[in-house]
């Protein structure tokens, strides 16, 4: 699978919608690391376990569309120029 494009190196952690709730999945997995109940408890652990892996959060909406991006690696466009 590819790498993270946040430039973190880590894998892209997604929030989405599950058949019992929200799930937070890292990018290339086959299975959830959390299933919640509501979206945001999931948003919340997404988002330390983006931080952790110094990657993107990806966030869904009911109908599987993204809804939101936040990155927490390394920002290749902030460079001098």
């Amino acid at each position: 699978m590819a790498k993270s494009k946040s430039g973190g190196g880590g894998k892209n952690v997604h929030v989405g919608p599950h058949p019992q709730g929200w799930q937070v999945k890292k990018e290339g997995n086959d299975r959830a690391s959390a299933v919640t109940p509501t979206k945001k408890e999931a948003v919340a652990i997404g988002r330390d376990a983006a931080k952790k892996e110094g990657s993107e959060l990806v966030i869904k909406g009911e109908d599987g569309r993204i809804q939101d991006k936040d990155s927490h690696g390394h920002d290749p466009r902030r460079s001098k120029g």
